[in-house]
């Protein structure tokens, strides 16, 4: 499959995610070395990987609590091409945990960091949105003021032309009389 964007192959493969029953997680990216720019993005489930204890970091008094990391290997690779799209490179369907059958399900059992996680992503990508929506109006609103500068400039070099062609028949006028 190919997206026109990354945001659009993070919006389809979060849309999979809920629909599966599994909640989608943003797992790392491949940037050029030229430019910064994003070429590669990597998107799973948010039980990938296994978590690894910090204890000391933190202190003794840190209360214990259960890891939501299974080692699961869901995930895509999504990959921009030259073509200029983003186009899927790998594919894991196979989760090893169970997972949510229904919607009702789903909110019953996600953590509240996920709940978070996923609503802040939506609010994220509409933003993105709103302000891709911004971007393109704020650009046609330049173009006509672009243009609008133009005519007026060119309004303002035929009055310039004018007045001198005025002020050369005027000194003609004088020197005549």
């Amino acid at each position: 499959m190919e997206f026109e964007s990354e945001d659009a192959a993070k919006i389809f493969y979060d849309d999979y995610a809920r629909r599966l029953g599994f909640v989608m997680r943003v797992m790392s990216c491949r940037r050029s070395e030229r430019d910064g720019r994003i070429l590669a993005r990597r998107l799973g489930c948010n039980k990938e990987g296994h978590c690894v204890s910090i204890r000391g970091k933190f202190g003794p008094n840190r209360k214990p609590r259960a890891s939501t990391r299974e080692g699961c290997k869901a995930m895509i690779h999504v990959k921009y091409d030259k073509s200029g799209k983003w186009v899927i490179t790998k594919f894991v369907k196979e989760h090893n945990h169970s997972l949510v059958v229904s919607p009702r399900e789903a909110r019953q059992t996600m953590d509240e960091k996920d709940k978070k996680i996923q609503e802040l992503s939506a609010e994220l990508r509409n933003k993105k949105r709103l302000c891709t929506t911004y971007q393109e109006q704020l650009t046609a609103f330049m173009k006509i003021v672009e243009e609008y500068n133009d005519q007026l400039s060119l309004k303002v070099r035929n009055v310039v032309n004018n007045l001198k062609e005025f002020e050369f028949i005027d000194v003609e006028l004088t020197q005549r009389g």
